[in-house]
């Protein structure tokens, strides 16, 4: 499977909590750990983990963050043709929080992302066009976003979309015509306004979008699992039970391993049940992209679940 990430990418600054300060309260930290993230970036590892060929489009800065990043892309088996410098700007960075029951806050600063424009999407074509799919993310601007689901429409490669962050912004219209949309339910609920806190609710929210000319989507769930609707089907799948340390990066974690396994139709329900394992497994361990486990993991934790 060869897949072309276009996203994001970020520099994870995470310090592990008891509870978040209150204003103008300073407090001790249990810990602190610095790493490679970004949700374009997370999903280019997790799906090159689970044995896809990948290549990230993204812009770093010119900081001392930035040559770590290419080199994490590079020890992570992910092609960097298309990881470009910006003169004078920094790198993305995320300060990240996690609290002692594994939950966490993030900020982000987008930096560089912001760089990546529909321009560097025709720079990549000859990557693009022997893809097996195009993966997207909200974290670089919108009208790249755009263009790289219209180039993959025109080109006729499948195009995934994880709208995260959600940004009430963006225009459903422009981008209905991905073949997989994938928020959870919070990033559901942003987008179609309505209420997502049970299966019915995020049922009737998918259907909105359904409507909207959207072909399938799929609502990731936490430990209540996944959700794949069409016009004319929904299935769930269960989640795995893991005891969780840190659940940053976990959707991120899901999609990549999702979209290294979805070649067609007929395969996505069984891509949804990986993914879900690979996503359970990241959650027991601190970190974001640290925390994915390689192919001979996941195989062996399937095996034994």
């Amino acid at each position: 499977m060869k897949l072309c990430v276009i996203g994001s990418n970020m520099v994870d600054l995470t310090t592990y909590i008891d509870r978040m300060p209150m204003a103008g309260e300073t407090l001790a930290a249990p810990s602190f750990a610095m790493g490679c993230g970004g949700k374009g970036a997370n999903q280019a590892v997790a799906a090159s983990r689970c044995g896809a060929d990948v290549w990230m489009v993204t812009k770093v800065g010119d900081d001392p963050f930035a040559d770590n990043t290419i080199r994490n892309f590079q020890l992570q088996g992910i092609h960097t043709d298309y990881v470009e410098k910006v003169p004078g700007t920094s790198s993305g960075v995320a300060p990240i929080f996690v609290d002692k029951n594994g939950q966490n806050s993030i900020l982000i600063v987008k930096g560089a992302n912001e760089s990546l424009l529909p321009c560097d999407v025709d720079d990549a074509k000859e990557a693009l066009d022997k893809c097996d799919m195009i993966l997207l993310q909200l974290e670089i601007p919108l009208e790249t976003v755009y263009y790289a689901v219209e180039y993959g429409k025109k080109h006729h490669i499948p195009v995934l979309l994880n709208p995260a962050p959600a940004v009430r912004e963006l225009d459903l219209t422009r981008v209905a015509a991905c073949d997989f949309f994938m928020p959870n339910e919070t990033e559901l609920s942003i987008l179609t306004d309505m209420p997502t806190e049970t299966d019915e609710e995020v049922e009737k929210a998918a259907k909105k979008l359904l409507g909207s000319g959207f072909t399938n989507i799929i609502v990731t769930l936490g430990g209540r699992g996944s959700l794949w609707m069409t016009k004319d089907k929904k299935e769930y799948v269960k989640p795995y039970k893991v005891s969780a340390v840190d659940t940053s990066g976990a959707g991120d974690a899901f999609i990549g391993c999702f979209a290294s396994g979805c070649i067609n139709a007929s395969s996505v329900v069984e891509a949804m049940k990986r993914a879900s394992a690979f996503a359970a497994l990241s959650v027991t361990k601190k970190g974001t992209q640290m925390s994915y486990p390689s192919s001979e993991e996941l195989e062996n934790f399937i095996n034994h679940a």
